[in-house]
């Protein structure tokens, strides 16, 4: 036993020392995780340089000891633990419990006690023991069985009997002789009046320990030292029995189950992904790929005549490379080159196929004159919809979550993740039907994957000769920014230098700091805008930010996009990027460009119609977020107006004024319209009164007079959160679900944030399914009627068609048709149609 290594973590000031020293961690969700991942950090740190025979991990459990029972000052002086870090002392616990690793802790007792009643146990076992700790505290228990390890000091540093010694100059069991006359300010013990550290280990050095102290105290030399030793003779003995570590505590110790074993990588696996920490749920995949052996053959016409009929489920599978594999039962085969047959069977809507991101398959098809039909069953959708907070969704992460593999990136082995989506499937589909998915999946999800492909193929195409003078035009406005903003700061300074920037904001010209980050005061925009009222000199900051980013993200950027086969660009629509069913979009971000600015309206004039005999149309769904809360919450209020097609703005205006719709101005509307959309978001009064500018008391009793007319819309508010705080989850009209667990979260920051995606994921959710909805339906319609309609755009409820001028009646009908008859509300659902020659200007299509 005498080479067996026994580490113990002081588990608990390791958090808190984590927590202060790692700052605005968080997951996407809201979680703080600051504490957690310097918590992994140091465990790794010991796992793999240190390589322990045993491990356990101590925490305290409360702050209620035995020694508030004798002192009831003890650490009076500590604020109560964060809720920040509260929050993430469970999560630590569960990691430590994936991890394998021991956990001791007990009721009445702190860490430092359990600490060395396990160090004593095992000293007992003759098991050689290390504490890591940088709690000086602990240092009482070195011995030459115990040594104490700080890895934060000099990046590490090993405490044993000499360094004690040459640290205080008496050995390490007399620590606590020391601190029971000079007293810890740290834990609130009060020391001896005029006894500080160099008094107190010169007294016990001299007399050899404590005892000796109180027994020969009329040996003291110092009179005011030793009439304070006889004064405060109680308050000695006391102070030593708070600072002695109770080595006694009744723990079930058994040597045997603080052995290190394998840790349970599948559940160490989801507990970073949930916590969002990439680098380390990574490093737990394998390195190798582990294939399940299958053979690739070559797929012969024979073959495919042989195997794959009607109503067959074909596996698809298309690399990177546009290297194509298919799976047919058991057996994998791989096409040698492309045959009339090869393109029979992936055109024929009757064979069904399945793969993994099939729009990206069908995309590649495509372009090789291949269109393939009969999109059945996406892996990476069905993903998707079990669980739309996940990170990603690439085979290696299903394969992972579903059938625990922990596999490294797969997607060029053609053979493995052919046998990956044909293992998957049957599994996906069981937990689509098991969770009321399916029909969601099959009527809208999945028929969604072709609409996408086809949007994306026909691409984008832009008037170069605007963006080109727009980049001229911005660039001139940007030279005269410049000027003004040095004006502005009384001197040339590099204004994307964060450092500079802050130097001439808060030190130059004085301005208050609003928040802080690592490396300062922050000047990000949310600062900018509150300190835009107090100076020029912001909102010009402000002003160039945008117009930067302008440039160089859209007005610059896009011509380098255009695909030199095509002339046009092709923006990717990602079916799989936010958690509420909204699609997203990417290379350009569409969805990003500013409406508001003038800028970011000539952007919009860049795109135009596809063909010079067709114009673009617009199609947006009017307030239609506002019109699925009335549908959810069956306001009478809210159904009225929207059945009596009346301004709900303005509406709503009259009402939290306590006004006749005649007297109410547009200022009283604009703040009306800002609530009726702010409640879909969950708005606080803190909220309002930021955007609008006004008192807290204001902003509150628009809020409660809003409450007051839509009592209606209160009440699904309240119901909603008491559903998810019940089931975990909210689901949209259509049953897309989101998983919302942090609205039992002790954290009050980040339930109030939970309780606002429970009230408003089902609004904008049923949104999205509405407008997917719509798109499948209305490429049915213009498939099966073969006009010459191009789907171009979605952009949050705006679809943008080209369609030829002379059948532009006839579609138009067609596509207001299908987009307002989508589902039936309690109220009707409108759509604004503009058309044009381009994205901006365009008319109102009567």
């Amino acid at each position: 036993m005498a080479d067996q290594q026994l580490y113990l973590i002081d588990a608990t000031a390791f958090c808190y020392r984590a927590f202060y020293g790692l700052r605005g961690l968080a997951t996407s969700y809201g979680q703080p995780t600051n504490a957690v991942y310097g918590f992994v950090i140091m465990l790794q740190k010991i796992l793999k340089e240190k390589k322990p025979d045993y491990l356990a991990v101590c925490f305290d459990v409360s702050r209620d000891t035995f020694r508030q029972k004798k002192f009831i000052e003890y650490k009076s002086n500590r604020a109560p633990m964060p809720d920040d870090l509260s929050s993430q002392i469970p999560l630590i616990k569960e990691i430590v419990a994936a991890y394998g690793i021991a956990l001791f802790e007990k009721e009445g007792f702190e860490a430092d006690d359990v600490l060395a009643t396990l160090a004593k146990k095992a000293k007992e076992k003759k098991v050689s023991t290390t504490i890591v700790s940088s709690d000086k505290d602990i240092l009482q228990l070195i011995d030459n069985n115990t040594k104490v390890y700080n890895p934060y000091k000099d990046k590490g540093v090993v405490y044993g009997e000499a360094e004690v010694v040459a640290r205080f100059g008496l050995e390490a069991s007399r620590i606590s002789d020391v601190v029971a006359l000079m007293g810890d300010d740290i834990d609130n013990i009060p020391g001896v009046p005029g006894i500080g550290e160099k008094t107190a280990l010169s007294l016990v050095k001299q007399f050899g320990s404590l005892d000796e102290v109180l027994k020969r105290s009329d040996e003291i030399k110092s009179e005011k030292i030793r009439t304070a030793v006889r004064e405060y003779n109680d308050r000695i003995k006391l102070n030593k029995e708070l600072a002695v570590l109770d080595s006694g505590i009744e723990l079930d110790f058994k040597l045997d189950e603080l052995k290190l074993n394998h840790p349970d990588n599948p559940a160490l696996f989801r507990l970073f992904q949930k916590l969002e920490f990439k680098a380390f749920a990574e490093a737990l995949m394998a390195p190798e790929i582990h294939s399940p052996g299958a053979e690739i053959t070559p797929l012969t016409d024979t073959a495919a005549g042989d195997l794959v009929t009607e109503g067959t489920e074909l596996i698809v599978y298309a690399t990177p490379d546009s290297k194509l594999v298919f799976c047919v039962l058991d057996k994998i085969f791989s096409l040698q080159q492309e045959s009339v047959k090869f393109k029979e069977i992936l055109e024929n809507p009757q064979i069904k196929k399945i793969g993994h991101d099939l729009k990206k398959t069908k995309i590649s098809l495509a372009q090789r004159g291949i269109v393939l039909e009969g999109l059945f069953f996406d892996t990476m959708i069905a993903g998707y919809l079990l669980n739309p907070s996940k990170g990603g969704y690439a085979l290696s992460d299903l394969a992972w979550d579903y059938l625990g593999k922990p596999l490294q990136a797969i997607e060029g082995n053609l053979s493995e993740a052919a046998a990956l989506i044909r293992e998957l499937k049957p599994r996906l589909e069981q937990e689509l039907k098991d969770k009321s998915l399916d029909k969601l999946f099959t009527g809208i999800e999945m028929p969604l994957v072709g609409v996408l492909a086809q949007m994306e193929l026909a691409g984008i195409k832009l008037d170069l000769g605007v963006l080109s003078e727009l980049s001229v035009e911005i660039e001139k406005r940007l030279i005269r920014l410049i000027e003004d903003i040095y004006a502005a700061g009384g001197s040339q300074f590099n204004i994307n230098s964060p450092k500079q920037l802050r130097e001439v904001l808060f030190e130059k010209l004085k301005l208050p700091v609003i928040k802080k980050t690592k490396t300062g005061a922050s000047t990000d925009e949310e600062v900018l805008r509150a300190l835009a009222a107090t100076h020029p000199l912001p909102a010009l900051l402000l002003e160039y930010r945008q117009l930067t980013k302008l440039k160089s993200t859209y007005i610059d950027a896009l011509p380098n996009m255009i695909d030199a086969r095509t002339g046009r660009i092709h923006t990717s629509f990602n079916q799989t990027g936010t958690e509420t069913g909204r699609l997203s979009s990417s290379n350009p971000n569409l969805q990003n460009i500013p409406i508001k600015t003038d800028i970011g309206k000539k952007i919009r004039r860049s795109v135009i119609a596809l063909r010079p005999d067709s114009c673009l149309v617009s199609c947006d769904y009017s307030q239609v977020e506002l019109r699925i809360l009335a549908h959810l919450s069956r306001d009478k209020q809210l159904i009225s107006a929207f059945n009596a097609d009346k301004d709900v703005h303005r509406i709503t205006a009259a009402l939290i004024n306590d006004k006749d719709q005649s007297e109410v101005t547009e200022s009283m509307r604009d703040t009306a319209k800002r609530v009726n959309f702010g409640i879909i978001y969950g708005l606080s009064s803190f909220g309002l009164a930021r955007d609008l500018s006004i008192s807290l008391t204001q902003a509150q009793a628009f809020i409660d007079a809003y409450f007051l007319r839509y009592p209606q819309v209160k009440e699904y508010i309240q119901e909603q959160i008491v559903f998810t705080r019940k089931n975990g989850f909210v689901t949209t009209l259509s049953g897309r679900r989101r998983y919302i667990p942090e609205i039992n979260n002790k954290n009050q920051g980040i339930r109030q944030f939970a309780e606002r995606q429970a009230v408003n994921t089902p609004i904008q959710g049923s949104a999205s399914d509405l407008i997917k909805l719509a798109m499948v339906n209305i490429q049915a319609v213009l498939s099966q009627e073969r006009l010459p309609v191009t789907m171009m755009m979605q952009i949050h409820d705006e679809l943008v068609f080209d369609i030829p001028e002379k059948q532009l009646r006839e579609c138009v009908g067609i596509i207001k048709d299908k987009m307002e008859h989508v589902f039936e509300l309690a109220v009707p659902i409108k759509v604004d149609i503009k058309t044009g020659k381009n994205w901006l200007d365009m008319q109102e299509y009567l």
